[in-house]
């Protein structure tokens, strides 16, 4: 369990390194559950140009990101090291001092909450994850979350689930190598995984697709930044039980917005020292109401979200 008396799955919001989308999920929507990355927290030591939209110090940020929230996940930021905006060639050296600068954010901002270890198969080979992974265990003592990629395969999976409390799935990793079987896959290797070891926590990276929480429901935690396309791309598609409903940003009437969210939202954008505009009020409105819906859609499908 991640919670005390946990009997389903809880979804983590994902984006909330972001604190003004954290604070306003916690505050305005109620959400209770958050993912972030520490990606751009510490890449600064490594020379790299992360983007940072607040300057905020870093424990203010874990500071109210825990107050917030009833369970928090930190993922190590590797993918984007990796494959994402900053990819580029990275030595073991690199990754042992990026694993060190995760240790050390979390002794300095005072973070209790979950990590995601530098899962690093797919470059060095599941071997040398193994390396680091002992090693964080000995050196952080936050829980973590240890990651099953399909380099471990079948013997790497059964000596994972040996070691770990709390293990990860990559539906996204799925997606692309299993495309046609990804969902029975994904069921099929958590039901594997409880069976052989009931007590231990799941998470299922990357994943708010309805008939896998419904499958799934018995794991502890998925995320998804699913939230953000009400902003990114101009409508919100989520699903009460009927069938998917869309809400498009041109349909939703601003008065509405105003008469839910307005007032919280300034609260918060004077807290953090923001300058209150109708334009930013809008626009964390819809925020707002986006975490809202698809919390409410969570716990239609995956259970209660509280």
């Amino acid at each position: 369990m991640i919670v005390p008396n946990q009997t389903n799955l809880k979804v983590h919001f994902a984006g909330h390194e972001n604190l003004d989308f954290a604070m306003l999920h916690h505050r305005v929507s109620k959400v209770k559950y958050s993912l972030f990355s520490v990606f751009g927290f510490i890449a600064p030591k490594f020379g790299i140009k992360a983007v940072r939209y607040d300057k905020y110090p870093d424990e203010f940020v874990i500071q109210h990101l825990q107050e917030g929230a009833r369970h928090t996940i930190m993922d190590s930021g590797l993918f984007t090291l990796m494959f994402g905006a900053h990819a580029g060639k990275r030595d073991e050296d690199f990754l042992t001092r990026w694993q060190e600068a995760i240790v050390e954010f979390v002794a300095t901002t005072g973070y209790k909450g979950t990590i995601v270890e530098v899962d690093c198969q797919k470059i060095f080979g599941p071997e040398k994850a193994w390396e680091f992974r002992k090693q964080l265990k000995q050196i952080c003592p936050n829980r973590q979350i240890n990651v099953f990629h399909k380099e471990d395969g079948q013997k790497g999976l059964d000596r994972l689930i040996e070691f770990a409390n709390y293990i990860a799935i990559s539906v996204p990793e799925l997606r692309i190598t299993n495309r046609k079987t990804y969902k029975d896959d994904v069921v099929r290797l958590s039901h594997y995984i409880k069976n052989k070891k009931p007590a231990i926590d799941i998470h299922l990276l990357g994943c708010t697709e309805k008939g896998l929480l419904q499958k799934c429901s018995f794991v502890s935690s998925t995320d998804s930044t699913s939230w953000l396309q009400v902003n990114r791309y101009g409508q919100l598609t989520y699903d009460f039980g009927n069938g998917a409903q869309k809400v498009k940003n041109r349909n939703i009437r601003l008065e509405t917005l105003s008469e839910m969210y307005y007032d919280e939202i300034k609260k918060i954008l004077d807290y953090l020292k923001t300058e209150v505009t109708t334009k930013r009020l809008d626009y964390y409105s819809k925020y707002a109401l986006a975490g809202q819906l698809l919390k409410k859609q969570y716990g239609i499908y995956a259970g209660d979200q509280e």
